[in-house]
């Protein structure tokens, strides 16, 4: 391999600064070079078929591929340019060509198959059991078993798909670019407050312009939606967000996702089809904790029978208050979170603004890091000398109690052009231990906060406060894993409806008085965040509750129908069954023109076809499992280590409903989670 392409360096961190757009091709052709010729060695070798041969060499040649992938993968999230792009998707599709051909080969499969069939294969360590068993698994979903065609339609497909949800992502961050509006006459910002128009500034500037600017990246639509008086600015900023990608709107065609979206569910259809499925959502489900479609179908139906008779009445209220108090005789889709926000303010007092002093970013850091220190009795100690992609990118050793770095987190936090929005967890390295060496796990943690202005340090909203911790929860899940194997270790493996409990688990501690004193002190004061005020957040808590699960339920069936309901004769349908869902659930209406699915992003370009469901389904796990934490103490050291022994520790070695009961002592109910939301009897 050519030492001079740093996408090939075999240990150490990633060179960020070192990468560029035309070593991509290169390093991935070498690479999936390699791993040919390594799996032609294992299929050749007349040894007979042993789990260290054929498994773990294996987990050795994909591991490689990793560490010359995630860099790139991370890159065209963060750090977009056309090159970048171009050089990308000529890479990804070698990968998927590769990983489609790899699947279907029955020798290896049969290799595979043979080291499950050895008598001593029930002796091997749960991990291994576990990897063996999602390998063969893996195989027939790739379609080892197909005939031709429909191999070679298989392959074609995954190739396609792949091609089809990039082109979806790069949609959505064009469009998401393309639009702004420079403002001038700070008259237009009434109601923004100061720390929402810094950051209008600060886009401005960046431009070389005067005055403000508004974007649509999140702390701009955030800051318009919530807290402008201007209902115009509002209805603008709202339009160009909620049309992104699609046939309306401003940019109405440009960035189309419309027949991206149609073809996606086509060939997924076709995909689950081939493998015997009966749909895609049925597919979906043979990596997932829930049985059936119907079990998940009748898990969001019971919910929003819950959920909506309180998200209406919460409606109604604020309907009244807006016109009574908002002079607004029509609650149009941009009047909601700037009445909410209004509502919120009346009943209990309460601001977002009036919070954020207490939550400096830094400060928001070290209380996250105390915390958990004091659960699981680790650390985070900061380094200066690894190379990063941007200069705002920290980086973090973590050292386990005995002293030693036990894995490492780039931390990616301030929204800036050219980088994908959201928040998200990835994987930049995996935990990798056999006889030859030991490689620590890496995460790549990304958030999307308004940056520092030159007046005032980065303040986040409490919201912003749990996506950190939410965040930080999948990173633990990654850093803290003790299996040795990548295939199922950290979130490697994990059932998708379970990868988020230990994310959602962790925005608990956002809510503890003894969490929020680590870190919640007024930035110029140093003042803790007060007993009064304290009280007013929980008080707010369940504000909109309904509401909000409401809009989580709207989401989570849209995705499972769509993918459920799939007819070739008839179409995706999106926009119809959306209507279904929306009729069946909600209960704000938004208008015609309303273009959500168009940058839907979880679903069409990650992980979450017919696996949105899944937040809720995890947060069930997660609200009851903070509950011990409840009743024995939420600093409690031995409950810490509990949580980290039996949750994060064993990765996917085995079902994590089975981790879950070894934690709780039981099976999960939902009454926590209806209490969390202040929906319980």
């Amino acid at each position: 391999m050519n030492p001079d392409n740093p996408l090939l360096a075999d240990s150490g961190l990633p060179r960020f600064s070192a990468i560029r757009p035309e070593h991509v091709e290169p390093a991935i052709d070498a690479v999936l070079a390699d791993y040919r010729a390594g799996i032609d060695a294992v299929l050749a070798s007349a040894a007979p078929r042993d789990f260290a041969s054929v498994i773990g060499r294996g987990e050795s040649l994909e591991d490689r591929l990793n560490r010359a992938w995630a860099p790139v993968s991370h890159l065209h999230g963060v750090a977009d340019s056309e090159a970048l792009r171009k050089a990308y998707a000529a890479a990804q599709e070698k990968i998927v060509e590769f990983s489609s051909e790899l699947g279907q080969n029955r020798d290896l499969f049969a290799a595979v198959n043979a080291v499950a069939q050895r008598p001593d294969s029930t002796a091997l360590p749960a991990a291994a059991r576990a990897l063996l068993a999602h390998e063969l698994r893996d195989f027939r979903l790739a379609g080892v078993a197909l005939e031709e065609p429909a191999r070679t339609r298989f392959r074609e497909i995954s190739s396609i798909l792949a091609k089809l949800a990039t082109q979806f992502e790069e949609a959505v961050l064009d469009a998401t670019d393309a639009w702004s509006e420079s403002i001038h006459d700070e008259a237009a910002l009434a109601g923004i407050p100061e720390s929402g128009r810094a950051v209008l500034r600060a886009y401005a500037q960046e431009q070389g312009e005067n005055g403000w600017r508004v974007t649509l990246k999140q702390p701009s639509v955030q800051a318009v939606l919530t807290f402008a008086d201007d209902r115009a600015l509002r209805e603008r900023v709202y339009t160009a967000y909620q049309t992104r990608a699609s046939d309306q709107g401003p940019h109405a065609g440009q960035f189309d996702n419309s027949a991206r979206m149609e073809q996606l569910l086509a060939l997924r259809h076709e995909a689950a089809q081939l493998l015997g499925f009966h749909d895609a959502a049925e597919e979906s489900l043979a990596t997932k904790m829930a049985p059936t479609p119907d079990s998940v179908l009748a898990f969001l139906r019971d919910l929003a029978a819950r959920a909506k008779p309180v998200a209406q009445r919460e409606f109604d209220e604020l309907r009244a208050f807006a016109r009574e108090h908002l002079g607004l005789a029509e609650l149009a889709a941009w009047d909601v979170g700037y009445a909410a926000e209004k509502l919120r303010e009346r009943k209990y007092a309460l601001s977002e603004e009036e919070l954020k002093p207490y939550f400096a970013l830094d400060a928001v850091l070290e209380g996250l890091f105390a915390i958990t220190g004091r659960i699981f009795g680790v650390s985070l100690k900061p380094r200066s000398d690894v190379d990063v992609w941007h200069a705002d990118v920290r980086y973090y050793d973590l050292v386990d109690a005995d002293g030693t770095v036990f894995a490492g987190a780039y931390f990616d936090l301030y929204a800036r052009a050219g980088k994908r929005g959201g928040a998200w967890m990835d994987v930049c390295i995996n935990r990798f231990v056999d006889a030859d060496h030991r490689q620590l796990p890496v995460a790549f943690l990304t958030c999307n906060f308004a940056p520092p202005t030159a007046s005032a340090p980065a303040l986040l909203t409490h919201d912003d406060v749990l996506t950190l911790f939410h965040e930080f929860g999948h990173g633990l899940h990654h850093l803290l894993t003790e299996v040795d194997l990548p295939g199922v270790g950290g979130i490697n493996g994990v059932e998708w409806d379970a990868v988020e409990l230990p994310s959602q688990f962790m925005e608990n501690f956002g809510w503890q008085r003894e969490a929020l004193d680590l870190f919640a002190r007024h930035w110029q004061s140093g003042e803790r965040l007060p007993d009064e005020l304290f009280a007013r957040m929980q008080a707010a808590r369940h504000f909109h509750a309904g509401l909000f699960l409401v809009r989580q339920l709207e989401f989570g069936l849209f995705d499972f129908r769509i993918h459920r309901e799939y007819d070739p004769a008839r179409g995706a349908r999106v926009m119809e069954i959306l209507g279904e869902v929306r009729s069946e659930v909600a209960v704000i209406e938004p208008p015609s023109w309303q273009r959500f699915p168009h940058a839907f992003t979880h679903i069409f370009a990650g992980g979450y076809a017919a696996g949105y469901y899944s937040y809720l389904w995890a947060e069930v796990l997660s609200a009851d499992a903070f509950g011990r934490f409840e009743e024995e103490g939420v600093f409690n050291p031995a409950t810490g280590a509990a949580w980290r022994r039996s949750v994060l520790a064993v990765g996917a070695s085995r079902p994590a409903l089975e981790s879950f009961i070894a934690f709780r002592g039981r099976a999960p109910t939902p009454d926590a989670l209806l209490r969390s939301y202040g929906l319980a009897a």
